[in-house]
């Protein structure tokens, strides 16, 4: 085999320019004294429908921008093989993902600092949250922070099925909120989304574009990375394919893993780094055993509810309808504005299958259009659907490398419906929102009628039987290489995000979660980075006085 081609030395090698990358990138380049290769497998984030808010059905599925990987059949959900769009291009899956700005809840947070991991609680956290933003309510809340590169915005279209769809929840009892981000995130209100002037605000636009000129920052895009290049047990950089070259890159300080739940554990693991089992299956020799690697994998998993409405417009008919279509477009185009300006989601609702739960364990995205499956073609009847999210998913997957070669998607398994209780909350979730529906005059004059899962499944056994065959993604994989202490065998990273027993490496992304938190995962991530970042520069700084002493 020829030599790799040296692209340089480096003080850090970032692998993945997605939702901690850029943020790492924009960070630990603000020294210019410190040299920072972002290394990036898919290529620039031009496409058109990248940026605009309702262009998620030309993202997901598309090659060019979606790793487009597939689960193992789902042996728990009648054996489907179900699609985990993973991003693709520069901001990754800040770049596709539907722009809804959750933090999660407090007590996540908290949990994660009582399993030990220092400086990880919610009171810990909420600076890094705040000094990341530039939310609405920034500088006028405790909670919010003003000036940051994240520019969040407030929903401000309104359509008259939505706006009937959260009076009827409140009327049930779910209460208004106007923040779901102070910690307790019970209640109904319109999504927050990662927007500005009606353009998706990804991590690259945020943190990476307004930085790619300074002169100690490189960014390769199209650059697969191969293998991790160790010293003993220290990373000192990266292999990596750029087109059909082999390209390699020093790193003097770390290797900082960046390429998410999914990518980060299938490089460590064809670098020699996890399960020796699943190493050897694939002929890899265990450099250095970490059972962790690829375990605890965590997702938010979701069913749907679907309805036929009358006397209103939806979605369905302004995107099916030739001259609605390009009003709206042409409408878009000169003004920034109206449905094609806003999330595909717009309305959430945080709230509990049952009493008994000790904080909200459904999160409702609720959209002006239905179709007869997630992403597919549109209703000709007007319609809306709620996707009911569960937030504490219970189900533990995990994604294991199918070859030693990283260019093989690696196997995914997410084991929904697995337990007794997540079996139960899909059941109690269908027929809370039965309730909502059906339950007082908001919704009366639009004839709400339940297309799926329909009038005829009623029993327990049919509704579970009926999310077997339908249960997705929500596209939040996690903990893959979770952070914990010395006493947990499987914790891959320690509170600092340093791999465990080895050095020059470390991990910052969702895959460092203990349990993935009650919401959405991109804010979070982002603020993981944040941190992460600070954690770095602390310690090349600690580093670099020990030297001089």
């Amino acid at each position: 085999m020829s030599e790799a081609k040296s692209v340089g030395s480096f003080d850090y090698v970032i692998v993945g320019a997605g939702s901690a990358g850029c943020v790492l990138a924009n960070r630990l380049t603000q020294d210019p004294s410190v040299k920072v290769l972002l290394l990036e497998a898919g290529g620039p984030d031009k496409y058109w429908w990248i940026h605009v808010p309702v262009g998620m059905p030309y993202l997901l599925g598309n090659k060019e921008l979606d790793w487009c990987y597939q689960s193992e059949p789902e042996p728990y959900a009648d054996n489907r093989v179900t699609p985990v769009p993973r991003g693709k291009t520069l901001g990754g899956s800040s770049s596709i993902n539907a722009m809804c700005y959750i933090r999660g809840h407090s007590r996540d947070y908290d949990i994660w600092r009582q399993l030990g991991n220092v400086g990880w609680s919610w009171d810990d956290l909420l600076p890094y949250f705040k000094r990341i933003e530039n939310h609405p309510r920034g500088g006028s809340h405790e909670a919010h922070g003003a000036g940051g590169e994240l520019h969040v915005s407030d929903n401000n279209f309104r359509w008259e099925i939505i706006e009937a769809w959260k009076q009827a929840a409140i009327d049930y009892g779910i209460p208004e909120t106007e923040d779901f981000n102070r910690g307790e995130n019970e209640g109904v209100a319109y999504f927050q989304g990662t927007i500005r002037n009606g353009k998706r605000w990804s991590a690259a636009q945020a943190f990476l574009h307004p930085v790619m000129s300074r002169p100690n920052l490189r960014v390769i895009t199209g650059a697969q990375a191969k293998g991790l290049v160790f010293a003993g047990k220290r990373v000192t950089g990266v292999e990596f394919w750029q087109g059909d070259e082999l390209c390699s890159a020093d790193a003097s300080g770390e290797v900082i893993l960046a390429a998410g739940a999914i990518g980060s554990p299938q490089l460590l693991q064809v670098s020699g780094v996890g399960p020796a089992h699943i190493l050897q299956q694939q002929g890899i020799a265990v450099r250095h055993e970490l059972p962790g690697v690829g375990e605890n994998m965590q997702d938010h998993w979701q069913i749907r509810n679907t309805f036929k409405v009358e006397n209103t417009v939806t979605m369905n008919q302004w995107a099916l309808n030739p001259l609605r279509k390009y009003a709206m477009g042409a409408y878009y185009l000169a003004t920034g504005k109206g449905p094609m300006a806003s999330q595909p989601p717009q309305l959430c609702a945080f709230t509990r299958s049952d009493p008994g739960q000790d904080t909200p364990n459904l999160q409702y995205h609720v959209s002006p259009a239905s179709s007869d499956r997630f992403g597919g073609p549109l209703h000709a009847h007007p319609g809306f659907s709620c996707g009911i999210a569960v937030v504490r998913p219970q189900s533990i997957g995990h994604t294991h490398i199918k070859s030693a070669d990283p260019r093989v998607a690696p196997s995914i398994l997410h084991n929904f419906l697995k337990e007794p209780e997540a079996q139960r909350v899909a059941i109690d979730a269908i027929r809370l929102t039965r309730r909502i529906v059906d339950g007082g005059p908001a919704l009366k004059r639009f004839n709400p009628v339940e297309i799926y899962p329909g009038p005829k499944v009623n029993t327990d056994e049919e509704v579970l039987a009926y999310c077997r065959q339908t249960v997705l993604t929500v596209f939040h994989q996690s903990c893959s290489c979770k952070m914990g202490t010395d006493n947990d065998r499987m914790a891959v990273v320690d509170e600092r995000l340093r791999v465990r027993g080895l050095e020059g490496l470390r991990v910052v992304d969702a895959s460092i979660m203990p349990n993935v938190v009650s919401g959405n995962t991109n804010a979070p991530t982002m603020m993981i980075a944040e941190k992460g970042a600070e954690m770095i520069k602390a310690d090349r700084k600690a580093g670099a006085t020990r030297k001089a002493a």
